[in-house]
């Protein structure tokens, strides 16, 4: 387990390069953190750091948001906020893209967990003021 302190938006670089780095060929990471504690803003860096020009914004009506990494490489960003059944992640097809070789970043991932793959990355992201933040790295 690996623990980021996040000082200000300046260190969100640092973290993201730190989750990316732990992957170990992982493609999913599940974003663990209550509403406001800075989910699409991690996803958002990110992407940034894979070189994607897209626009990131949570996904919390599509469910899902493709981006694309500067390589061409794409990234998934899926929200399941709005979800009340697993069943509703079928409909969509999850399995695309969990088992893709996409990076597929998840935010409200206990929506979902029986279906999130063994090798998940989860990541915590716990307040500690109005803008600190501890990232956690399971």
């Amino acid at each position: 387990m690996k623990e980021i302190n996040v000082n200000g938006l300046g260190d969100l670089p640092d973290a993201a390069e730190e989750i990316l780095g732990a992957l170990d060929g992982r493609n999913v990471v599940a974003l663990y953190g209550p509403m406001g504690a800075g989910k699409t803003t991690l996803v958002r860096e990110i992407c940034a750091q894979l070189g994607s020009e897209d626009t990131v914004t949570s996904p919390t009506f599509a469910l899902i948001n493709r981006y694309d990494t500067a390589e061409g490489n794409a990234i998934f960003h899926f929200d399941f906020y709005r979800i009340e059944r697993p069943e509703e992640a079928f409909d969509m097809g999850y399995e695309e893209y969990f088992y893709s070789d996409g990076l597929c970043l998840v935010e409200w991932p206990e929506k979902v967990e029986e279906l999130l793959p063994d090798d998940v990355m989860k990541v915590t992201i716990t307040p500690t003021s109005n803008t600190r933040r501890v990232i956690t790295i399971d």
